[in-house]
């Protein structure tokens, strides 16, 4: 019978000195990556909670001589967080919807209903990955300033962020990964049931990928949230602009002070994000290590 060899022995963790030397750097690693991970947003809030002379004190302090919570208040004002946050949420909600539609359908399509040539179709798509997104940036931007056929433009439109985002090669491939998986016993019951294929999307489908879903949801959400470049051409109106636009756009004359804490105000969303959907998103990503 074989055995694993590992950098400690059994022999060694059972004794008390070893157990005692085990747990020792195990919790001194877990220690130091956590606070590797969590000092830069400690550093953030607190940046905004220093004065402006302090943030910028040489050597910094660790911790606020004197807390001032005007920065967060002025930053809200100031900086028009609400309208700002309100436009990228209605871009990301847009672009999460397209891409859930589009993407599953598509995926649905390739994986199950077999279509001709699907594999190339899917080479295709995939082949789209290799391709920089800058390269992508100019063309995107001449087909949603005159869209082909009807000729209309899609400039200072959340239409400019929701189409685009919908051909997402990527989440494509990954829903399409997943419904290989699911066992052919399970459609082909719906099949005999009387089940046509887009009931058998909409009931049996969908309700076995929620895992996968919440995945793909994280990323298109996440994706929006952070994208700088795109709406930074797309919207030339002030008013309609996301954060992350806004706040490149609207810190030339704001405090430093002001300025991350407007960051710390917009990096709230997504870090909540995470904490409520961090189970799905875990399952999600196990989901496809096993069969069946």
């Amino acid at each position: 019978m074989s055995s694993t060899r590992t950098l400690v022995s059994p022999a060694t963790l059972a004794r008390p000195r070893g157990k005692a030397l085990y747990w020792t750097v195990f919790t001194g690693v877990v220690l130091l990556f956590t606070l590797a991970f969590l000092f830069p947003v400690y550093w953030m809030v607190t940046g905004a909670l220093k004065s402006p002379d302090e943030v910028t004190r040489t050597p910094p302090t660790l911790v606020p001589a004197h807390w001032h919570l005007s920065a967060y208040t002025d930053a809200w004002d100031l900086m028009q967080l609400p309208q700002h946050l309100w436009n990228t949420f209605v871009q990301a909600a847009g672009a999460w919807a397209c891409q859930l539609v589009f993407c599953t359908a598509a995926a649905y399509a390739l994986s199950r209903l077999r279509p001709a040539f699907g594999k190339v179709i899917l080479g295709g798509i995939l082949a789209t990955l290799m391709v920089p997104a800058q390269a992508l940036v100019v063309p995107k931007y001449l087909t949603v300033a005159d869209l082909p056929l009807i000729h209309t433009s899609l400039l200072n439109d959340p239409l400019a962020i929701w189409l685009p985002a919908a051909a997402n090669a990527f989440n494509l491939y990954l829903l399409k990964r997943f419904f290989d998986q699911i066992p052919r016993d399970v459609l082909e019951a719906a099949e005999i049931d009387g089940a046509g294929k887009l009931r058998t999307l909409w009931s049996i489908v969908l309700p076995m990928s929620r895992p996968v879903l919440g995945v793909v949801s994280i990323f298109a959400l996440v994706a929006v949230w952070q994208d700088f470049l795109w709406p930074l051409m797309v919207f030339s109106d002030t008013d309609k602009q996301p954060i992350s636009v806004a706040l490149v756009q609207l810190s030339q004359n704001i405090q430093l002070t002001v300025l991350v804490a407007a960051m710390v105000i917009a990096s709230i969303p997504m870090v909540a994000l995470f904490l409520v959907f961090q189970r799905h998103i875990i399952a999600g990503i196990s989901a496809g290590s096993t069969k069946g």
